[in-house]
């Protein structure tokens, strides 16, 4: 009984202890520094070589304003563990908190002299400057603790305090150099850089980033420079310069077309067809093997289907790739691709499930079998065949729940789901999907979930967003006149319902693709009219722009809504593009 007793207070005791800096942290955090101090005095006296419980004690005396204490703490920290030089930082800033700089100076310049005796205390002393932001100290002690000993290395630090102080080129130069020191920092280097670079080649980063890139190529000529040149012009989508960069990289590199195929693959993603063309051109004419000349020639097919070839033109190539190359597991995706051009351009949806179902035959691995049956079930969409589409979609969801195919599958649930007008299923497998490993498919998750959610407020019954989702329907199935009547029906049921610029924007869009562009105009000229801080304003503004810029050939009008982006929507995402593109009408040099 005794010994129970006993084990139980030790429990009780070990609770409370643990408890005890969770609780200082919790004072600390609510402004408490009274009650935050006292439990930290306390815990750092039981717990001396504990810097953390120490370092939290200063600060809870610098916040009550306690500078006397602060001393009294350090200089008995000093005496019992006179090795702990980085705070003869934390007695400096001590001092200028209380606006005596004359004090402070030499207490820093104590802790930078005994990097001189000690260099692995470099990296703590050069810490505790860059914690208080006192970012020229910690400069002096990285590279100072660098120059005492070779091996250390502390330019991620030196880079980051750069960025801290606005200087950029001093930033990316210290990046540059971490990258021609050792090649396994490039990805880590590029993510930190890639947190200044945006897709507008005239902000600063972007300009610095290049002129330094083009020096270095020009001084002392390196793959690596080649390759972060191509991925910056990645970043401002100037695809045409990042395919100079990766030819140029394949004449060094004979036989490696890996660059260039996967900057074919970004430019199609991204609707640069002629782009696209390019890459894939040079891939075909220098393909060493038959999976690469199999991809290549698929994606020079599936511009022509993206760019509105002649249906005639587009079946000869496919007959001419399947004679050529049979139908097998090596042109799985030929097939797959075949199938969605007879369903969805020449309307033969019997003829492609026939396709898919015997590409299902072959030997096939699970997720070449789930990217085949995802392909069949948006046919059976196509033909309304909802029961029997769903059945597949979810098959592949089960079968590859991790996988993007399996998250794509359960996407297609819910978008099917939507169609026939069961919205709470619906959302229920897009609430899931938010988390998606994939942001293109999260993406899609929370804009069909924001457009129920929206849209079901002022009707309970749903009945406006069940004849949109049919226009939807319509719209994904390519009859794209039906769709527009469906749209118009709605437009004209429910005037000023949330439902309305959803509608609007959804049928200029289908009028530009049939090539009503003086509807298209007419539809985007109404949201703007509607409400000009609409969710889909600054996309209606972007819309009418792109179509006075490519199609009613009115540069002026082009102009004029691509600076209302600029000025009136600096948060909208396409206010880069509109930017670059307004330059280059008003007459800029932008290159």
């Amino acid at each position: 009984m005794r010994n129970t007793l006993m084990l139980f207070f030790c429990c009780f005791f070990l609770q409370i202890y643990a408890q005890e800096p969770q609780l200082a942290s919790q004072y600390f955090r609510n402004g408490e520094y009274e009650k935050a101090a006292s439990l930290y005095k306390t815990l750092q006296e039981k717990n001396p070589y504990n810097t953390t419980y120490l370092n939290a004690l200063i600060d809870c005396y610098q916040q009550l304003e306690k500078f006397e204490e602060v001393d009294k703490v350090i200089v008995k920290q000093l005496k019992s563990y006179p090795n702990q030089d980085y705070l003869y930082v934390e007695l400096g800033y001590n001092e200028q908190l209380q606006n005596r700089l004359e004090y402070a100076v030499p207490y820093y310049e104590k802790a930078l002299l005994s990097i001189d005796k000690t260099p692995e205390f470099g990296y703590i002393i050069g810490k505790t400057f860059q914690d208080n932001y006192l970012l020229d100290y910690a400069l002096l002690a990285y590279k100072k603790a660098m120059e005492m000993n070779p091996n250390a290395d502390y330019n991620f630090q030196i880079a980051l305090i750069y960025s801290e102080k606005g200087e950029i080129e001093n930033m990316l130069n210290t990046y540059l150099d971490l990258i021609e020191t050792n090649e396994n920092y490039e990805s880590i280097a590029k993510s930190y850089i890639g947190k200044f670079i945006t897709d507008d080649a005239e902000s600063e980063p972007n300009l610095l980033l290049r002129k330094l890139l083009l020096k270095r190529s020009q001084n002392n000529p390196n793959n690596r420079w080649n390759e972060l040149l191509s991925w910056l012009f990645i970043q401002q989508k100037e695809y045409d310069k990042a395919l100079i960069q990766e030819k140029a990289l394949h004449k060094r590199n004979a036989g490696n077309l890996s660059g260039i195929m996967a900057l074919g693959k970004i430019t199609f993603e991204n609707n640069d067809f002629e782009a696209t063309k390019n890459c894939f051109s040079y891939v075909l004419e220098n393909a060493t093997n038959l999976e690469t000349e199999l991809i290549a020639k698929l994606y020079l097919l599936e511009v022509n289907i993206k760019t509105n070839a002649l249906v005639g033109t587009v079946e000869a190539q496919f007959q001419q790739l399947f004679n050529q190359y049979g139908k097998n597991v090596a042109t799985l995706n030929i097939q797959a691709i075949y199938a969605e051009f007879l369903a969805f351009k020449k309307n033969e949806s019997e003829q492609a499930i026939l396709v898919l179902k015997e590409a299902l035959k072959l030997p096939v691995n699970e997720f070449q079998k789930g990217y085949i049956k995802t392909k069949l079930a948006d046919i059976l969409v196509f033909e309304n065949k909802f029961s029997s589409a769903l059945i597949y979609y979810t098959q592949v969801q089960n079968d590859l729940k991790n996988h993007t195919i399996g998250q794509t599958a359960r996407f297609k649930i819910a978008q099917t789901s939507y169609f026939k007008g069961d919205f709470e299923w619906a959302q229920s497998q897009l609430s899931v999907l938010k988390n998606s490993t994939s942001q293109l498919i999260a993406n899609d998750a929370l804009a069909l979930n924001l457009l129920i959610t929206d849209n079901a407020v002022k009707d309970s019954l749903k009945i406006a967003l069940k004849k949109y989702a049919v226009a939807d329907l319509l719209s994904f199935q390519n009859k794209n006149k039906e769709a527009i009547d469906t749209l118009t029906l709605v437009l004209n049921q429910y005037k000023g319902h949330p439902i309305e610029d959803e509608a609007l924007f959804k049928q200029g869009q289908l009028y530009e693709k049939i090539n009503q562009f003086a509807g298209a105009e007419n539809n985007y000229l109404q949201i703007i009219n509607l409400n000009k801080d609409d969710i889909l304003a600054d996309d209606a503004h972007y819309y009418l722009a792109e179509l006075y810029f490519n199609k009613l050939n009115n540069p002026e009008k082009a102009k004029e809504y691509y600076q209302k982006i600029i000025f009136d929507y600096p948060s909208s995402i396409y206010v880069v593009d509109a930017r670059k593109k307004f330059r280059k009408l008003r007459g800029d040099d932008v290159n």
